[in-house]
């Protein structure tokens, strides 16, 4: 995929979610037609905010998504392969309680995407905006 095809794909997903009321692209970098990264983030309906951060190389993509409150990172999802141990490594969830546990993303973000604001919506995020 390119940036624009990714890129679109992050901001309509956020866009069309009843979490999000605001979408905000933040920065994109090219390094090559196969290479780039972005980060997007979406304000939630409660004012928190979901960074959504993604660095393509060829086939491989590496991703954190991340809700931050009142500028404090509160979780996050990503694939940095700091913890080996966990069974579904490199993916993993560093939950509000500090903890580094197993994680349902597999690194592609047309399937991870909703799954992060699905997660969001039934356990964290509890006033939804009236539409978009």
């Amino acid at each position: 995929m390119t940036l624009a095809e990714v890129l679109s794909l992050v901001v309509t997903t956020l866009q069309r979610s009843q979490l999000c009321t605001a979408v905000r692209v933040v920065s994109t970098t090219v390094f090559s037609d196969k290479q780039f990264a972005l980060k997007v983030r979406a304000t939630l309906a409660d004012e928190s905010v979901l960074q959504v951060r993604l660095y393509v190389n060829e086939e491989h993509i590496d991703y954190a998504y991340q809700l931050i409150n009142d500028n404090q990172p509160m979780i996050r999802w990503d694939n940095k392969e700091h913890f080996p141990s966990i069974a579904t490594y490199p993916h993993h969830f560093h939950n509000d309680l500090g903890a580094v546990i197993e994680s349902p993303l597999i690194g592609v973000p047309v399937n991870d995407l909703p799954v992060v604001l699905s997660y969001l919506e039934a356990n964290v995020v509890t006033t939804q905006k009236p539409g978009f």
